[in-house]
């Protein structure tokens, strides 16, 4: 017998414990060699305390084994409960999000053929950083965090996994149009990569326009990059026309750890039923079988899964009438079709899966950096945009000069006097000449700023490197 491959699990919650049930039932029946090592994770955890859902004996055992196969877990409502899925990607370094999106006609029916798509979505970065405060009783604000490293680390294994699978075309989506800055470290680093794989086509959409395409012509995609919350989006769009969400697995791939789930949820509103359908599991399972050099069981088993899907043994989720499977039965129906093969469905190959490699990302090149202002966010209400305007260009006088008042990104002072509809206001203060504004410019700012009875609530400072502005401006500045 082989050596049992050690890997770490978490039933979940909700559906979770009946799917990976179902899912552990398949692989020993199919004697892949793996040692199974339970952990507890999510709704258990916060219950006992963990406001991250990962009690330390967990992390322990899973930076041991370096793999985790988890079914979908349950983050509480409320204040302090963190995603456990945004924990563990973030604790274990686990930068890329990996989903194949395929079709299968003609066994389910879809308004769209031959689609067969990779996205990679960025997994560490992004609004998922979870930055957010509210500044003021009318305003919140959320901090999208995007580093160099991080996004050279995504974009160039999104190229290396096209080139080690035999893909044709990386594609990105961004928001640049808007986000010039953050969206735009995407778009220029992108282009920069896609020069060093001139056998790999590439394009780049914004992300509007990219997910409507997305939506009516998939078959036009290969290999599809994004940021964290586009990625997410974009993934379940494109895993529900394709299909069904609930048959979509996903893999976590870091670059000491490794991750397979489900891309569905828990969905309590059926568990404890046993109508789940447990292919989203399963399919994240065959890629953690892969991940590990477990291919023949692999394709040993999805040939099974889709000659079952192709007889038409079905869950309830797929089925089109009364004869639907529980999630069990589902399960012992893959068992009993071992060895089979889909004659319509595209069967699985028994071939060896490459390894995409990692790479190692070097430090960004020293540049020369500049301060020359700052934004301060102002809390005032009840107060046109002119005298609030006069009133903070008074406090300033003699420091550091006032360049412009904007709310909610548009530029009110100098200008037409309003009342604005929020209580943030963003002051920026720098010299006409952009010389450079000290530490001790804006100490003496928020000195006189609260002098003159004004309340700041933030600071941004206005950064220039090797000459160039890295700030936004305000609309109609």
């Amino acid at each position: 017998m082989s050596k049992l491959i050690p890997i770490t699990y978490a039933t979940g919650d909700g559906i979770g414990p009946e799917i990976m049930g179902a899912v552990k039932h398949i692989f020993d029946a199919a004697q892949v060699p793996l040692d199974w090592q339970e952990v507890t994770l999510g709704e258990k955890a916060f219950e006992a305390g963990i406001m991250n859902g990962v009690p330390d004996e967990a992390w322990e055992k899973i930076r041991e084994n370096k793999v985790i196969f988890k079914a979908p877990l349950t983050t509480p409502q409320g204040g302090g409960y963190k995603s456990v899925n945004v924990t563990m990607r973030k604790g274990l370094g686990l930068f890329a999000n990996l989903r194949q999106v395929r079709t299968y006609e003609p066994v389910l029916s879809c308004k769209h053929q031959k689609v067969d798509m990779v996205i990679v979505r960025e997994n560490e970065e992004d609004l998922y950083a979870g930055i957010e405060y509210q500044q003021t009783s009318e305003s919140v604000m959320a901090i999208k965090l995007l580093t160099y490293k991080g996004t050279q680390q995504i974009l160039r294994y999104a190229f290396d996994y096209a080139k080690a699978h035999g893909r044709k075309k990386v594609s990105l989506m961004v928001k640049d149009n808007i986000m010039k800055i953050a969206d735009g470290l995407y778009h220029q680093l992108f282009k920069e990569i896609a020069a060093e794989y001139p056998e790999i086509e590439h394009d780049v959409y914004i992300v509007d326009i990219g997910m409507a395409r997305v939506a009516d012509t998939p078959e036009n995609f290969d290999v599809l990059v994004t940021l964290n919350l586009y990625g997410d989006i974009v993934s379940d769009i494109a895993s529900q026309i394709c299909g069904s969400v609930g048959l979509a697995g996903s893999a976590n791939i870091g670059r000491e750890a490794a991750m397979f789930e489900a891309v569905h949820g828990s969905a309590p509103d059926i568990s404890g039923k046993g109508i789940a359908n447990p292919s989203g599991l399963l399919n994240a399972g065959l890629l953690m079988l892969r991940h590990l050099g477990l291919g023949d069981y692999a394709t040993n088993i999805e040939n099974a899964w889709l000659y079952t899907l192709e007889n038409g043994q079905l869950t309830g989720d797929l089925a089109k009438s009364g004869d639907a499977l529980s999630t069990q039965q589902f399960a012992e129906a893959v068992v009993a079709n071992f060895g089979k093969a889909p004659s319509k469905l595209k069967a699985a190959e028994n071939r060896e899966v490459p390894q995409v490699p990692v790479a190692q990302i070097a430090d960004k090149a020293p540049v020369e950096k500049k301060q020359i202002g700052a934004d301060i966010y102002l809390e005032a209400s009840g107060v046109s945009s002119q005298t609030f305007g006069d009133q903070v260009a008074q406090a300033a006088e003699g420091i550091v000069p006032l360049n412009f008042i904007s709310s909610r990104g548009l530029k009110i002072y100098p200008g037409k006097d309003i009342m604005p509809r929020a209580d943030l206001w963003r002051a920026r203060f720098m010299y006409d000449d952009q010389r450079e504004v000290t530490a001790q410019d804006i100490r003496m700012l928020l000195a006189q700023l609260e002098t003159a009875g004004i309340t700041w609530v933030q600071i941004q400072t206005l950064q220039q490197f090797d000459g160039q502005n890295a700030f936004s401006a305000a609309q109609g500045a």
